[in-house]
C-alpha cells in the first residue's frame, strides 16, 4: 500500500486522488502520460467569447472562464514538473508556494483583442501540456526506485516525494479538465467520444499552493 506524505494527505480528501497515489509506477507514468488526451478537444471549435465568458456558481461548471482554467492548468504543469525535476537533481529543495488568484487578479490570463490581430486561442496551451506530459514521461521512465523516494520541502506542507508530486500532477489536470468539459458541454453539447476525467472534487483543490 502506497503511503503519501504530508501534502499529498491534503488531496486524499479529493475524489480519485486515494486511487491515483496507490497506482504502480507503470500505471503512474502512463495515467501522468495521459496529459491532454483528458480535455474535449472541441474546446478548438468555441468562440472567443466562448472562451472568455465565466460562470455563475449555480452553473456547477466551475467559476473561471476557459482561457483562465487553461492558462492556470499550463502554470501548475510548469511548477510541478520543476518541483520533481529539483528533487531529483538536488539535495532536499525547498520549494517556493504560488498564489494562483494573483496570477489571474494581475492579468497573466487576460487577452486584450488588438485591431487586425487575430484572437489566440486555446492551442499554447494544450500544446505546451502536451509536450510537457510527454517529455515528463520520457523522463520519469529513467527513475530508479530509490529516485522516486527522494524528497524536497514544501513551506507549509511539509516533505515530498517525486511519487507525490507525480501523483498530484495527475490528479490536478483531471480534475481541471472534469470543469473544462462541463463548460465545453455546456455550449456545444455532450460529445458522444468523450471520455469524462476521473478527478474532480467541488469548487476548490488547493492547487494555488
Amino acid at each position: 500500500m502506497t503511503t503519501l506524505s504530508s501534502e499529498a494527505k491534503v488531496y486524499t480528501q479529493c475524489p480519485g486522488m486515494s486511487q491515483i497515489g496507490a497506482l504502480s509506477l507503470p500505471e503512474l507514468i502512463s495515467r501522468y502520460r495521459m496529459g491532454s488526451e483528458t480535455i474535449d478537444k472541441r474546446v478548438f471549435q468555441l468562440s472567443p467569447e466562448q472562451v472568455d465568458q465565466a460562470f455563475l456558481p449555480e452553473a456547477g461548471v466551475g467559476r473561471w472562464p476557459i482561457r483562465v482554467l487553461l492558462g492556470h492548468v499550463a502554470d501548475a504543469e510548469l511548477v510541478y514538473i520543476h518541483r520533481a525535476r529539483r528533487v531529483v537533481g538536488e539535495d532536499n529543495p525547498v520549494f517556493s508556494v504560488w498564489d494562483e488568484n494573483s496570477f489571474i487578479d494581475n492579468g497573466l490570463y487576460r487577452h486584450q483583442r488588438l485591431p487586425g490581430h487575430p484572437s489566440p486561442m486555446c492551442g499554447g496551451h494544450v500544446a505546451m501540456l502536451h509536450t510537457i506530459r510527454l517529455w515528463g514521461a520520457e523522463w520519469l521512465d529513467t527513475l530508479a526506485d530509490a529516485q522516486w523516494m527522494r524528497q524536497g520541502m514544501h513551506p507549509e506542507y511539509g516533505a515530498l516525494r517525486v511519487r507525490d508530486i507525480v501523483s498530484m500532477a495527475v490528479w490536478h489536470l483531471e480534475h481541471h479538465a472534469r470543469y473544462l468539459n462541463m463548460k465545453v458541454e455546456k455550449f456545444l453539447g455532450t460529445s458522444p467520444a468523450q471520455q469524462t476525467p476521473r478527478g474532480g472534487c467541488g469548487s476548490g483543490c488547493g492547487c494555488h499552493k
